[in-house]
């Protein structure tokens, strides 16, 4: 059994649950959870962060629990996931020194802490997210990879078009907003049969970007964002929409086209290679109520006293 903080009894107090932010290219990665270890030729973020946080010397067993569980090759600005880490009789670590300490061990990897929480015992990074944001870019008149400013190369979908019609693609956008079955936008799993196709889609966004290079590069690239928010998504749903509204930007599909895909409620409904690609997908945000974030007073001045801190 994986002992947690509450498993502790009473050395509990030594024992501390954390809450970490962290980005990510996932170019080299096989996604964003742990890959088993007869498939090591291409690990998961989770298993760079789960060898960091073994360096720290735990004497617990070290395991991630990751909030959003990104495919191969999506990025990420800001993923998150909690762990419990108990030092033998020496306090929990204090946030800054935790994310300073992880990043040191993860030295080259494209994964980067970007900052840390105490949380309570019974916190959990993927079942109290109360939403996940997810922006797509798109680069126009772009035929080939080679013709991107490296700094935009596996960052966006590029397309031959110079122009979609954004009109109609916001209209499109329009109506995935709200709760429906997004059977149809979702892809084949192993897991399909325990999710609950219903979600609510919160935002649906279209709106100019700009090329990371845009004030270094020689020429401007047109580039599209598409945001979605919700607090959960089905397996490839973003990309599978995202594929859709630019195909009516590219007059492909018409809007009582997508009513019908969406309507069909059926995987097998969505037209084949429409799905846009991994690399052009960025997971943006992971938020949390601020009170579910809160330790108990106890909790916050045993922390003060283990960081030889007062409130003064």
């Amino acid at each position: 059994m994986i002992k947690t903080c509450q498993t502790f009894g009473e050395n509990m107090h030594t024992c501390a649950r954390y809450l970490i932010f962290f980005q990510y290219i996932g170019t080299k990665y096989s996604g964003a959870v742990r890959v088993p270890p007869h498939q090591l030729e291409r690990k998961g973020v989770q298993n760079h962060l789960e060898d960091a946080i073994r360096n720290l010397k735990p004497v617990n067993a070290v395991s991630l629990s990751v909030s959003s569980r990104t495919d191969t090759g999506v990025h990420s600005l800001s993923n998150s996931a909690h762990f419990d880490l108990q030092r033998k009789n020496k306090p929990p670590f204090p946030e800054d020194v935790l994310v300073e300490a992880l990043n040191f061990h993860l030295k080259t990897e494209q994964i980067r802490i970007t900052r840390a929480h105490r949380v309570p015992v019974d916190f959990h990074a993927r079942f109290n997210a109360k939403s996940r944001t997810y922006v797509y870019r798109i680069a126009l008149g772009i035929s080939q990879h080679s013709l991107l400013p490296l700094t935009d190369h596996n960052l966006c979908w590029n397309l031959r078009n110079t122009e979609l019609d954004v009109g109609a693609m916001r209209e499109a956008a329009a109506l995935l907003v709200g709760t429906h079955n997004f059977s149809s936008f979702r892809a084949v799993s192993s897991d399909m049969p325990f999710k609950n196709p219903v979600k609510t889609l919160d935002v649906a966004d279209i709106q100019p970007g700009s090329s990371f290079a845009h004030s270094h590069f020689h020429r401007d690239i047109p580039i599209w964002e598409l945001t979605f928010r919700s607090r959960s998504f089905l397996y490839r749903q973003v990309r599978r929409m995202t594929g859709a509204l630019v195909a009516v930007g590219q007059g492909k599909l018409s809007l009582p086209q997508l009513m019908g895909i969406l309507e069909a409620q059926d995987s097998l409904a969505y037209p084949n290679n429409m799905a846009a690609p991994a690399h052009g997908l960025f997971l943006t945000r992971v938020d949390y109520k601020d009170s579910d974030l809160q330790l108990s007073q106890q909790m916050s001045e045993e922390q003060l006293l283990s960081t030889g801190k007062s409130e003064e």
